[in-house]
């Protein structure tokens, strides 16, 4: 189990302890499920990049479960190649973007990739879950999408929503991703927290050596982590979570907490940040 420090001892926290509280690397390693369980809503993360052969999801031993989603449901993001997922007895066609919602009480997950040379990457993300829902497929140009932000702010973004409300039902998950448009560099920015939820971003789409300046902390005590492409950032309810690249960039945002209400958080005005 991967612990987060609090509000206050995160204001004392060196580079490197900061990076190792709030940031996930190594996720996506070739032929494996890498999976890490975190006390942030009790989500568990993962990465799995398939090769020649398929790759099954099982329970780790911190869920004391017979299988994965016994008592959980799941959001699956490909960032890479073409592949498949079968659930169950249904096998799900996944391109590039494409989303995936597991429900909870599905027995058997299985990650393939049509190419062992050009992979799909799956990015994993799990929630506790009180009810069952329907295994969804969400194709990427299917998903309820936003514009926002103006090339004058370099902020101009689409936000698609996959798993919400108005989408693929789900118990408690939330989770979409937002695309920053060429010469556009910051996203969420003026920023805010959710005192209800939590939230995770993983950062793709970033090419070579390019970085996100990603910003966290309380409002009036911000900190900062240079991201790097396919790593994870992990923002508690008191977090602020904001960032700006050296180039443009993807992300996908995933929430879980006490409610689903997309638009529930409490916006911090410029003037308040330090």
């Amino acid at each position: 189990m991967h612990y987060l420090p609090d509000a206050q001892r995160t204001k004392h926290l060196t580079t490197d302890e900061l990076r190792a509280g709030f940031l996930v690397q190594s996720l996506f390693v070739p032929g494996t499920i890498s999976l890490r369980h975190i006390d942030l809503d009790r989500v568990v993360l993962g990465g799995a990049v398939p090769l020649h052969r398929p790759l099954e999801l099982h329970a780790p031993a911190s869920l004391a479960a017979e299988y994965f989603t016994e008592r959980r449901e799941l959001g699956i993001l490909n960032i890479g190649g073409p592949g498949t997922v079968a659930v169950d007895d249904a096998s799900h066609t996944m391109a590039s973007r494409d989303v995936l919602y597991v429900g909870r009480g599905s027995r058997r997950i299985s990650l393939a990739s049509d190419d062992a040379s050009a992979p799909a990457r799956y990015y994993l993300v799990s929630y506790p879950a009180q009810a069952s829902h329907p295994t969804t497929h969400i194709a990427a140009a299917s998903a309820a999408a936003t514009e926002l932000g103006s090339a004058e702010q370099a902020n101009r973004r689409r936000l698609a929503k996959f798993i919400h409300g108005g989408g693929a039902a789900s118990a408690q998950l939330v989770m979409g991703v937002t695309e920053l448009m060429p010469g556009s560099v910051w996203n969420t920015m003026p920023s805010h927290t959710h005192t209800r939820r939590t939230e995770v971003y993983l950062y793709f789409g970033l090419p070579g050596d390019a970085t996100v300046v990603h910003l966290m902390g309380e409002p009036g005590e911000t900190r900062h982590l240079v991201v790097r492409n396919e790593e994870a950032v992990l923002s508690p309810p008191w977090s602020i979570h904001s960032g700006c690249g050296t180039t443009s960039y993807a992300f996908c945002w995933a929430m879980g907490g006490e409610n689903q209400d997309f638009t529930d958080m409490q916006a911090v005005h410029m003037r308040e940040l330090k």
